[in-house]
């Protein structure tokens, strides 16, 4: 049997009307979107594509008040449709290249004295695009110069791309993750 602390602090899965997995949430928040409706609770299927959204089962967090229980499931979907913020891809600068490539140089992975090198050098058609803006460091931006990676006999370590919103990127790992453990 778990302790009071032990299930306050275990986390829920928020997952949109539409099913997107979308955050974590403590108990806490869990037990109040439930209570106000503004969630219901869902079960994962083992592949059979049915949901089970019975009170009942048995792998859900107890939680008691002096005057009730409230029987908390790991999974909760919201039922509200609350106007969905539109997420705009980040403009292109310092703060959000450095965030996109984890601070490292994308060349060499060195975390010191960072800049923002273009990989299709300006001077010579490039544009100041996500798929064109890279992080690197002094040293590896001084090396190629003004020649393209290949020119200059380096290489990226990943693929250039636009951020992803965070609600898509919490879903990708919660799916991978869950992917993992069957």
């Amino acid at each position: 049997m778990n302790s009071v602390t032990d299930v306050l602090a275990k986390s829920v899965v928020v997952f949109s009307k539409n099913y997107l997995p979308i955050s974590r949430v403590n108990i806490k928040r869990a037990i109040v979107l439930l209570i106000a409706g503004k969630a219901e609770p869902l079960e994962l299927s083992d592949g059979s594509n049915s949901y089970d959204f019975d009170l009942e089962t048995p792998q859900r967090y107890e939680v008691r008040s002096p005057s009730q229980v409230v029987m908390v499931p790991p999974h909760i979907r919201l039922t509200i449709t609350g106007t969905e913020r539109i997420w705009k891809v980040p403009p292109v600068n310092r703060r959000e290249v450095l965030k996109r490539d984890h601070h490292a140089c994308q060349y060499c992975g060195s975390t010191k004295h960072l800049t923002l090198d273009h990989v299709l050098p300006k001077s010579r058609g490039g544009s100041h695009s996500w798929d064109n803006v890279v992080t690197a460091c002094m040293s590896c931006n001084s090396r190629k110069g003004d020649r393209t990676p290949m020119e200059a006999g380096m290489s990226l370590k990943t693929k250039l791309k636009a951020p992803i919103h965070p609600a898509i990127s919490f879903a990708e790992q919660f799916w991978s993750d869950l992917k993992g453990n069957e």
